[in-house]
């Protein structure tokens, strides 16, 4: 099976040895994206920009390994303060309303950057072709 990787500029990605996003044959693999922003500056201060920001980069993503939000059977997104769920919800419902890819929201302890309210990854098939 071919395996392609997808960079997505993360200061991240070379430190920790990953990609934003794997394609393995027909599916892609898109890890765990937190709101980064492209010049290294504050991350939104409230959940639902920081869950705009996480798709904007998955969505980047999956378009450079040949897919797109369409594509996507599962997401996952992670939370610090379940409180959040709302705004990141109505976030991912903006992006997958139509999609409607199975889902999981998960509350953690914390994430790496303590800025960071969210953090979201996702998988996608394609068709082989």
């Amino acid at each position: 099976m071919n395996r392609r990787r997808v960079a997505s500029g993360s200061p991240y990605e070379p430190v920790i040895g990953f990609s934003r996003a794997v394609v393995a044959g027909n599916h892609i693999a898109v890890s765990g994206t937190a709101p980064v922003m492209p010049d290294g500056g504050e991350p939104p201060s409230d959940a639902y920009r920081q869950a705009k920001r996480c798709l904007e980069i998955i969505g980047a993503a999956l378009a450079e390994a040949g897919a797109s939000f369409a594509d996507v059977v599962r997401t996952r997104m992670y939370l610090v303060d379940a409180g959040d769920w709302e705004e990141v919800g109505r976030a991912h419902g903006e992006v997958f309303s139509e999609v409607r890819p199975a889902s999981t929201v998960l509350v953690v302890k914390g994430l790496l950057d303590p800025r960071w309210r969210v953090e979201m990854e996702a998988d996608a098939i394609v068709d082989e072709g």
